[in-house]
């Protein structure tokens, strides 16, 4: 379903107002009224002792484009952004996964590199995913929100100052921990690897990414509340570039160990991607505001940075009791998890591209009180996610073998590894809808920036359920059972944040947001096996993955359609659009 439109407007103001978010999705200098603040004020308090860009006398000052009205064509454009470069930085990402399958196989040196890899794996997610950005998005759109209302000085500079300084720091000492304590840490971690020097030696590697995704994870949070995507969405392409030049320029030298050192210099390139853009912001001052009392804005408090870090550290544990039970298992057994995993979670990641660009939009509304636009866009989320991500998944059974086979079977990597990988991967693919809904569901839960432990008891319940089916399956099933304890455990964490949404969080009407996911699941149990059929009728990978991935997709959109599907609907409508712009729908 498309978007909701803002409220009518005088036309002269909306032409002025349409600019800004325009300038915002293309980074430019953005298009404003006449300021009409005293150009020779300056900014007060915390920022000009922190050491921050201080705006010079006789600047003109802009109003933010976070502050102008979201239209339908800037989250459209905002969305298309971030999703090409996103799916850009996946793709970089299976490059590298394909350079370290043909240089070093899926024997007992990758998985040495892949128990170093849990840190880099973390720390995304903590810092930059779903930990940190969850906590300082709804701050930041905070300070957005009492900087328009006329609050004194500049609020945003005021929460730069106050939390940067601290949190860098607080990276810095976790980083140096990490590598100091990295034989304790591999030991814990995979007590029965063959090699754990190399682990260790990979592990002090990758811990420098504690500090360098820290500081990007900041960067995004602060862009993105900005309405800013560009920056934050290229951050793993310059993230996986990096690892594979290093790589392929050092592979041969160092072995594994030079993936470890790609981490570290892609870390560096992730943070080098965004800090011209937020220094630019920075340096901008905002119109002068009415005078009076500076409004109290809610601080990024302990408890709330708690709560959300918990969290992610809960959820990203699944990684860590999948490679605790794959490290019993034989040579092997850690990389064909690892490269499914890569492979089946493409989708969701996808999906949650929309969130991405929403959830600062979402915090904005709620910071000005506005919680029936907040609601309406989360469901709208959830309907247009779920639909991306079981198509996507559809894709993922079908034709895993074709996949597979395709990106990864040369070199080192035999057939046997592909049908072992193919076989994990169809099982990841169960759990997609729920790990769609938890990234979603968990910003409902926080973007009001208040402290709420009922999202780390939902994942804590799902990870135990992980862990006891991970345990009593491995025996049985291998790597297979280790995956079907990974979809078990987020279906049920999934289950237990739509049951607690209300006065926890942003009250969507759950009951129309299941009855909604219905629609596509039914379309999805169908287009699978027509996928299935058609990818088999090909002999090779791909004109197999052409045919089934094409029937995949009408299948499901026409299905889906028919059913009432919101997604689908406004899939189908876009393509419609893009083809009546077309040359051939013009000349119509």
């Amino acid at each position: 379903m498309p978007p909701s439109e803002p409220p009518p407007v005088d036309r002269t103001r909306a032409a002025q107002e349409t600019a800004v978010p325009r300038a915002a999705a293309a980074h430019g200098p953005p298009a404003v009224p006449r300021a009409t603040a005293d150009a020779g004020a300056t900014v007060a308090g915390p920022a000009a002792a922190s050491g921050l860009p201080h705006p010079t006398a006789g600047s003109t000052p802009h109003p933010s484009p976070a502050d102008a009205p979201v239209t339908r064509g800037f989250l459209a454009r905002a969305t298309l952004l971030t999703a090409v470069l996103s799916f850009a930085g996946a793709l970089l990402g299976l490059v590298r996964d394909q350079a370290l399958a043909r240089m070093f196989g899926a024997g007992s040196a990758t998985d040495a590199f892949l128990v170093a890899w849990t840190v880099p794996e973390f720390a995304a997610t903590l810092l930059i995913e779903d930990g940190l950005a969850i906590a300082l998005i709804p701050a930041f759109a905070l300070a957005l929100a009492r900087r328009a209302q006329g609050a004194p000085g500049d609020p945003v500079r005021a929460l730069v100052a106050s939390t940067l300084p601290r949190l860098a720091l607080a990276f810095a000492g976790a980083a140096a921990l990490l590598a100091a304590f990295a034989p304790q840490v591999v030991r814990v971690l995979a007590p029965g690897l063959p090699d754990p020097a190399l682990a260790v030696d990979c592990t002090r590697l990758t811990a420098t990414c504690v500090l360098t995704f820290g500081l990007a994870g900041y960067c995004s949070a602060a862009l993105r509340a900005h309405r800013r995507f560009l920056a934050p969405a290229a951050i793993y392409v310059a993230y996986n570039a990096g690892i594979i030049t290093v790589v392929l320029t050092l592979g041969a030298r160092w072995g594994v160990r030079a993936a470890a050192a790609g981490v570290a210099i892609g870390g560096c390139l992730m943070v080098m991607a965004q800090l011209p853009v937020l220094g630019r912001l920075l340096r901008v001052r905002p119109v002068a505001a009415s005078t009076g009392e500076e409004s109290g804005g809610r601080p990024v408090g302990v408890a709330l940075l708690a709560a959300v870090l918990l969290f992610a550290l809960c959820r990203q544990s699944q990684v860590l009791i999948e490679r605790f039970l794959g490290s019993t298992l034989p040579s092997g057994a850690i990389s064909h998890l690892n490269y499914a995993q890569k492979i089946a979670q493409i989708p969701m990641t996808l999906s949650l591209m929309l969130c991405t660009v929403t959830f600062p939009v979402v915090a904005r509304a709620l910071a000005d009180g506005d919680t029936e636009r907040a609601r309406d866009r989360v469901e709208r989320d959830l309907a247009l996610a779920a639909c991306m991500v079981l198509a996507g998944a559809c894709v993922v059974v079908a034709c895993a073998p074709q996949i597979v086979e395709l990106l990864f079977q040369r070199g080192a990597f035999t057939a046997e590894d592909t049908a072992s990988t193919v076989r994990v991967m169809r099982v990841y693919a169960f759990g997609l809808l729920a790990h769609t809904l938890v990234g979603a569901l968990i910003r409902s839960y926080f973007s009001a920036g208040r402290v709420t432990w009922y999202p780390l008891g939902a994942m804590a319940v799902g990870l135990a359920v992980t862990a006891g089916i991970g345990a009593s399956a491995v025996g049985p099933w291998g790597v297979m059972g280790i995956a079907a304890a990974n979809a078990a455990g987020i279906t049920v964490t999934a289950a237990l944040l739509l049951a607690g949404m209300g006065p926890r969080s942003i009250p969507i009407r759950t009951r129309r947001v299941l009855t909604e996911l219905t629609r596509p699941l039914a379309a999805a149990a169908v287009a699978t096996p027509a996928g299935a059929w058609a990818a088999g009728r090909a002999g090779t990978p791909v004109p197999s993955l052409l045919a089934g991935g094409l029937t995949i997709a009408a299948v499901f959109l026409l299905l889906g359609r028919a059913l009432g599907d919101q997604g689908c609907v406004t899939a189908l409508a876009s393509l419609r659009s893009v083809s009546r712009r077309l040359p051939h729908g013009r000349s119509r």
